[in-house]
């Protein structure tokens, strides 16, 4: 009767899509050698065409930078996820991410999360690409990605258990 009193409950979901509307890579070609080389993690990179931000799993936010430059979100089968805006944009101390959401709330797979400023970021000399990393597949899952061109919430791969 009273629907909106539950809790929402995290959903096993082991879809991804793209966090960003823009162009959808391996993470190898990433400009930062510490994500292309997958020293966190495999996962991908996006070129984004714009900053409207949505999640790219169902998950629980675990952790949200002070910088609001990085996410960290929980999925129901126990993998992580970081989401990374941009590279070395945590020297922008938070200035052009408008973050909606907060730690221990349960997301929705493309569900919105905020915003990010392209040309802020770019005006001060970093790039705009957004990373999507699992820091823990490797040990029990894989990744099953596409590349391409594609809109925030849209498919672009499995994570295989």
């Amino acid at each position: 009767m009273f629907g909106f009193l539950k809790k929402k409950q995290l959903k096993a979901d082991n879809t991804l899509v793209s966090p960003v509307s823009g162009e959808v890579a391996d993470i190898s070609q990433s400009s930062d050698q510490l994500f292309a080389t997958r020293k966190l993690g495999d996962g991908l990179v996006i070129f984004p065409e714009a900053g409207q931000l949505v999640s790219p799993v169902a998950g629980k936010v675990v952790m949200i930078a002070d910088t609001k430059h990085a996410i960290g979100l929980k999925m129901a089968n126990g993998i992580e996820a970081l989401l990374h805006l941009g590279v070395d944009t945590v020297n922008l101390k938070g200035a052009p991410f408008d973050l909606k959401i907060k730690v221990g709330e349960i997301l929705d797979i493309g569900q919105r999360i905020g915003t990010f400023d392209l040309n802020q970021i770019q005006q001060a000399g970093y790039s705009t690409e957004v990373l999507v990393i699992f820091t823990d597949v490797s040990d029990r899952a894989s990744l099953e990605l596409s590349s391409g061109k594609r809109l925030a919430g849209e498919p672009i791969g499995q994570i295989k258990l």
